[in-house]
């Protein structure tokens, strides 16, 4: 049911700007909200800043405002709070926060962009809500305001009123629902055909974050057990094989793990084969079954499991989403490749309410 769908005017959409904001957690929910325009939908755009003036982007762009904090005055339907990469520094801005608040309080819906998710924590509109920012700074908002209920792999949230998105373009997914919740799934669908963008994206940020989460020890002994996994995650690599090449216990190997790696010695070894497949699958041709024995996981299914498990999408949509932009792109279209068409859409809050 679309809750929200206006009347005879349009849905008003405030977009908040300041001093080094991310270009495109800007202009992404706006190029969404104009598309639906196009489409049957009926927003009035407008972006304010502190004082009215226009701000330096943290590309060097300059983005004009429509008017200042102060000169909005009456109740409208959506805020927008993009982030910046100098969030640390913009959380500490008390004149900003206090925009933050105020503008808030006149919508009905407030929406963040990537570390915008910062701002409405600093300003105290997500205690005990669940939240999400981009996968490099979950653990910073987690750590920061633990009373913020942080969802580290979705792509949007929403909790009440609240809605936050993950990583920069994660703006246009969240925007999307919303068209879609004010306006209808056509509308929504047409809107995202037309920015040739998913409608629902398959999968959630741990396709991105992986690669940054394999972990290192201050143990010499430690280092060489994980070296030798990461350098050759298709050998065996049991307990009692990774006992044996530090020297010590199994039990005493399974602790180091807990204590330094945080997981379990079977975990460590799948996430390792986890992103060679990855790479595997972005920058080569082999067949799955190929890709699963070079690997470790010894079968296409295994394979399989372990993807849609931890990144939430089948190899088959991982290749064909993350290999390239399309142009020429490989198709995986012989009987041993991955073929199925149902993917696991993480979006964790309820999916795209209409």
């Amino acid at each position: 049911m679309n809750h929200n769908r206006p009347g005879t005017g349009p849905l008003t959409v405030t977009v908040l700007v300041f001093p080094g904001v991310r270009l495109l957690d800007v202009t992404g929910p706006i190029e969404v909200f104009a598309s639906a325009n196009e489409f049957g939908g009926r927003y009035r755009v407008q972006v304010a800043s502190e004082d009215g003036a226009g701000v330096i982007t943290s590309a060097g762009t300059r983005i004009g405002a429509d008017l200042a904090v102060d000169d909005v005055r009456e109740p409208y339907d959506v805020l927008v709070v993009p982030g910046g990469p100098e969030w640390e520094t913009v959380i500490k801005d008390d004149a900003l926060l206090d925009a933050v608040r105020r503008l808030h309080g006149m919508a009905r819906c407030t929406a963040s962009v990537c570390t915008g998710a910062f701002l409405l924590a600093a300003a105290g509109l997500l205690r005990g809500r669940r939240a999400v920012t981009h996968w490099r700074q979950s653990r910073q908002l987690a750590v920061r305001f633990p009373s913020v209920r942080v969802q580290p792999d979705a792509i949007f949230v929403r909790d009440g009123p609240m809605m936050t998105s993950a990583g920069v373009s994660a703006g246009i997914d969240l925007s999307l629902a919303l068209v879609e919740e004010h306006f209808g799934a056509e509308v929504a669908r047409a809107v995202a055909k037309d920015m040739v963008v998913f409608m629902q994206r398959p999968g959630g940020q741990s396709q991105f974050s992986v690669r940054s989460q394999l972990p290192h020890s201050r143990l010499e002994l430690l280092r060489r057990v994980l070296d030798a996994v990461a350098a050759n995650p298709g050998a065996e690599h049991t307990l009692a094989t990774m006992s044996r090449r530090a020297g010590i216990s199994v039990r005493h190997i399974s602790r180091l793990f807990d204590e330094e790696v945080g997981t379990t010695p079977a975990r460590y070894v799948e996430q390792v084969r986890l992103e060679a497949a990855q790479v595997l699958l972005e920058t080569g041709d082999d067949a799955l079954p190929v890709v699963a024995r070079r690997t470790g996981f010894g079968s296409a299914e295994s394979l399989r499991r372990a993807f849609v498990r931890h990144l939430g999408v089948t190899p088959g949509a991982f290749r064909t989403s993350f290999r390239t932009t399309g142009t020429g792109a490989h198709t995986d279209s012989d009987s041993d490749t991955d073929t199925d068409t149902d993917t696991t859409i993480v979006n964790t809050e309820q999916d795209r309410q209409a």
